[in-house]
């Protein structure tokens, strides 16, 4: 039997089912993420083609670099989708997803970049930068 994992924005106009394994989680600390999230995200991802989205007019993208955007409800605000220009995948905020999720945890990246007001201490892999497995904006980060 395939996965579903259903999630929405918090206003209810936009809603997603995917179909299939979720990646476990990324918590990204780039200031990027920190900034739109007010923290840190906490992301999955699915392929695009396991992934039906409904009220995509809803949706607001905020191309936050020149390789990815960033989906959110321009209605309440909700953060939903990181989406890489050019990967056949769409990450999706974890939080975003209606339990259960039977999501955990995976890896840390650009912790150098953290806000000076929490640590980190859930015994997960942290790097630097970014991991290899993990693609981010930039094409030329290194795994730290």
């Amino acid at each position: 039997m395939t996965e579903l994992h259903k999630g929405s924005c918090l206003c209810g106009k936009v809603h997603f089912e995917t179909r299939g394994p979720l990646r476990g989680i990324v918590y990204c600390h780039c200031s990027q993420c920190r900034k739109q999230s007010g923290h840190h995200y906490a992301a999955t991802n699915v392929q695009d083609d396991c992934i039906n989205i409904s009220g995509k007019e809803n949706i607001s993208w905020y191309a936050a670099s020149e390789f990815a955007r960033r989906g959110f409800c321009k209605y309440c605000g909700s953060v939903l989708f990181w989406k890489h220009n050019e990967l056949d995948y769409i990450s999706v905020m974890a939080g975003a997803f209606d339990s259960p999720t039977s999501l955990e945890g995976e890896v840390h990246i650009f912790v150098a970049d953290k806000g000076d007001y929490y640590e980190i201490a859930d015994g997960l892999p942290q790097y630097e930068k970014s991991s290899s497995g993990v693609v981010v904006a930039r094409q030329s980060i290194d795994a730290g």
